[in-house]
């Protein structure tokens, strides 16, 4: 299945390719940074980072994009994405940024072109509330974290 996103490259995103599937099965395409050549993002460890993707995007109603990390980078450089999955909303309009945390031992650098998040699209669904006095009985019931085991 595919949807038509519309996508408005920004000024620093000149001569970098589109976000894309890396195969024609995959769910997510790449994000790259859209930092300056001559100035890449040093993100030292345990500190986050807003890692601008020079590109804004037009979803149709009833989608969302979710940004989420790219399991290559988290398991190479332990860097993923603070925020897992960053939400775009169908009314969003602004620049996306990919909020990047750096879990490994050393400073990780973002060059630009680097390919640093993933962007699914989705479906989106919408709850509507009925507010009752009472819920439905269930074999877990209340138990919170840990009920149902280790």
């Amino acid at each position: 299945m595919s949807v038509p996103v519309r996508i408005m490259p920004l000024e620093h995103y000149e001569g970098l390719d589109l976000p894309a599937y890396q195969t024609e099965q995959s769910a997510g395409m790449d994000l790259r940074a859209a930092v300056p050549d001559n100035t890449p993002v040093m993100i030292p460890p345990g500190e986050w980072r807003l890692i601008p993707v020079g590109i804004a995007i037009a979803l149709p109603d009833g989608y969302e994009a979710q940004v989420r990390p790219r399991s290559g980078l988290a398991a190479k450089k332990g860097v993923t994405c603070l925020n897992t999955p960053g939400t775009i909303d169908a009314d969003y309009r602004g620049e996306i940024r990919v909020n990047l945390i750096n879990h490994g031992k050393e400073p990780f650098i973002v060059q630009r072109g680097e390919r640093i998040a993933q962007m699914i699209i989705a479906p989106v669904t919408q709850a509507v509330w009925q507010v009752s006095d009472s819920l439905d009985e269930t074999g877990r019931g209340s138990g919170g974290f840990g009920s149902t085991g280790v």
